[in-house]
């Protein structure tokens, strides 16, 4: 690295990485968005020459072998998200890969034998967002009292059969998609893990993929997450954290406007119908940079990682739960 500049080579020309994480690097105070590889060469310069990009390669092995890389970002089709993490790892690069990091708790666990002298955490980018951070803080205060509840809605409407979000043998559907967002919302908020949980799982009859799933996570002491994910419903998103003081609302919780300010509000539920809602500003920020920044200062030993590999298993194994609960029909032990 060149002081503390992390040059980053980016694998694929997926559409996150190319409207999301590439502009958040070039954003980020930590990254450099140095190198981008495709299945083909022609792919990657158009990629690179649109975005700015000094290098561009026509092969992930070739992008993998720059010696002047120093982190991947991995946004590949869920079912590549471990096998070419490890290649990165052996490779000696560090790796900031998409959710969801695996397609099972046991997939990711290869992900823990792996040298420890380099990084891989799941490219969570909400939690480096202050809306999130800031929700937590309210928590913690006590302000809402005791937080018991947290209800979450996220859906969009997808049914597109060469969309690789609704191919089931490549890791498509809601939960992979978007449970994952609304299951973290539970360890985050709660600073608990769940016990156990329950669900209840739609699935299309062509796609094989879980279209809508509905679930309740308990995390002991009275504490209840639920949830309802889906890939064909009208879009929409929405967090509740609600105490027994307090309730707090994250407006858009996942897909927050890159560089726009967004709203937490807080309603202490004494005027029905939203009357007694406060609300907070978030100032503008990109959720994405600030996670390449988090990643970029433990990569130069500023920071430690908050959330590795470790991290990464733990939920995989509340979706494997998740799964097998639909399957068997009642509540699944988590772990």
């Amino acid at each position: 690295m060149t002081g503390k500049e992390v040059r980053w080579g980016i694998v694929s020309t997926a559409k996150i990485g190319l409207e999301k994480v590439i502009p958040g690097i070039q954003r980020s105070k930590t990254g450099v968005a140095a190198a981008i590889a495709s299945r083909g060469q022609d792919k990657a310069e158009a990629a690179a020459a649109s975005l700015g990009i000094e290098k561009a390669y026509g092969s992930y092995e070739d992008l993998l072998a720059d010696p002047e890389i120093d982190a991947i970002y991995n946004p590949l089709p869920n079912h590549l998200h471990v096998p070419v993490t490890i290649q990165a790892v052996e490779a000696g690069k560090h790796v900031l890969c998409e959710k969801p990091i695996a397609l099972s708790a046991g997939e990711a666990e290869q992900l823990l034998a792996l040298p420890k002298g380099r990084l891989v955490a799941e490219g969570f980018m909400v939690r480096a967002h202050p809306q999130w951070i800031r929700a937590r803080e309210i928590v913690r205060s006590g302000a809402l009292g005791e937080l018991k509840a947290i209800q979450c809605f996220f859906s969009y409407f997808n049914d597109d059969p060469e969309n690789i979000r609704n191919m089931a043998g490549i890791g498509g559907g809601a939960l992979y998609d978007i449970g994952c967002y609304t299951m973290l919302s539970g360890r985050y908020f709660f600073d608990a893990e769940p016990e156990r949980v329950v669900s209840l799982i739609d699935k299309d009859p062509s796609f094989g993929t879980d279209r809508m799933t509905s679930a309740i996570l308990d995390f002991g002491q009275g504490r209840h997450l639920n949830f309802v994910v889906s890939t064909q419903l009208t879009p929409y998103q929405r967090f509740n954290l609600v105490g027994t003081k307090q309730r707090l609302e994250i407006v858009i919780p996942v897909n927050a406007p890159q560089g726009e300010a967004v709203e937490i509000r807080t309603d202490d539920g004494s005027v029905l119908g939203d009357g007694a809602i406060q609300t907070e500003t978030i100032a503008p920020c990109d959720q994405y940079a600030e996670l390449i920044d988090v990643f970029g200062r433990a990569v130069t030993g500023e920071a430690p990682l908050p959330y590795g590999a470790e991290d990464a298993v733990q939920n995989m194994k509340i979706l494997d739960a998740l799964f097998a609960s639909a399957e068997k029909g009642g509540w699944a032990a988590v772990g």
